[in-house]
């Protein structure tokens, strides 16, 4: 039997999930999380095979999928974890594998799909979406500039139309910092405004 924790913000998502693997004799659902934390503490506590988790969790500032990936990923006896989201930049989908997720499906998967994903991730092995991994191998023959999590926190909000001083006090650093992010973002992206910053990523998928 595979032992299964579902972690998404929308109950109604959950709950379709929930419909879903109820009707798979070998999977059977151990417990649900509404929020990163919950998703890390169930992962500890429930003993699962699979976690499957999105990728955001309520407001900006708050853990993400990936943050708890990586810290399921460093429990004890950790489970696998299986990344199911709307979201398909190729950040995302980088930053979720190199947290340790096994797979990365999209919500507009079949559902036939989701559940082999769930055996295959159970069995060790990765569960790719083929639309993911065809992103993942374009990415690894045509690498592109490659920003660190910091960076890609102070190009998100830049891109949300902050300040630096606003970065400055959301970020808990000051605002030379930002400035030094800023500096390793325009020579990464080969840009020289926050404007073009912002553009290059987007058009390269390193930002939504």
């Amino acid at each position: 039997m595979i032992r299964l924790v579902i972690a998404d913000d929308h109950p109604i998502v959950r709950a379709g999930l929930l419909a879903l693997f109820a009707l798979e004799p070998d999977i059977e659902v151990v417990a649900e999380a509404s929020t990163a934390y919950d998703a890390v503490r169930a992962a500890a506590l429930e003993n699962p095979d699979v976690v499957l988790i999105d990728l955001q969790f309520g407001a900006r500032g708050t853990p993400t999928g990936a943050d708890a990936t990586r810290r399921i990923r460093a429990l004890d006896a950790a489970p696998y974890v299986l990344v199911l989201t709307n979201y398909d930049s190729d950040a995302d989908i980088l930053g979720a594998v190199e947290a340790g997720a096994s797979g990365y499906l999209l919500k507009d998967a079949p559902p036939h799909e989701l559940i082999a994903a769930v055996r295959a991730a159970a069995a060790g092995e990765s569960a790719l979406a083929p639309v993911i991994a065809s992103r993942l191998l374009t990415r690894m023959r045509a690498p592109q500039a490659s920003l660190s999590q910091r960076e890609m926190e102070v190009l998100e909000l830049v891109a949300a139309g902050r300040s630096n001083a606003e970065v400055s006090t959301l970020l808990f650093v000051s605002e030379t910092t930002v400035k030094s992010h800023l500096a390793h973002i325009f020579s990464k992206l080969d840009v020289s405004s926050r404007t073009a910053a912002v553009s290059a990523a987007r058009e390269r998928g390193i930002l939504r």
